[in-house]
């Protein structure tokens, strides 16, 4: 299976390209180049943005679009990852920090 990975952002996305268990590549890239570079995969599984009942700004929904565009340009099935499930699955705690989750990964 060829799998992408994205997390978007308002003006660039980090990616990982997988073949199987196989990482091909990864970085971070602007994001009307990962438009041209996210079809022609099994399946993407893409970061979306979850409400804890904080205001948001314009970024929010920003990166709310390049989602929405990254799914409809893929043309695969896909997945939508939510930040808690991750910081659950890898730390056993929704309270965990991007040092964590970094740790956790690196372990």
């Amino acid at each position: 299976m060829n799998l992408l990975a994205i997390d978007p952002g308002t003006t660039q996305s980090a990616a990982v390209w997988m073949q199987g268990d196989t990482i091909k590549e990864f970085g971070i890239y602007p994001n009307e180049e990962m438009l041209e570079r996210c079809f022609g995969y099994d399946h993407v599984a893409i970061e979306m943005i979850a409400s804890y009942g904080m205001p948001v700004g314009a970024t929010v929904f920003e990166t709310c679009v390049w989602i929405g565009r990254f799914i409809e340009r893929s043309k695969a099935r896909y997945t939508l990852v939510y930040r808690k499930d991750v910081k659950m699955h890898l730390c056993g705690t929704t309270k965990a920090k991007d040092g964590n989750i970094r740790q956790a990964l690196i372990d």
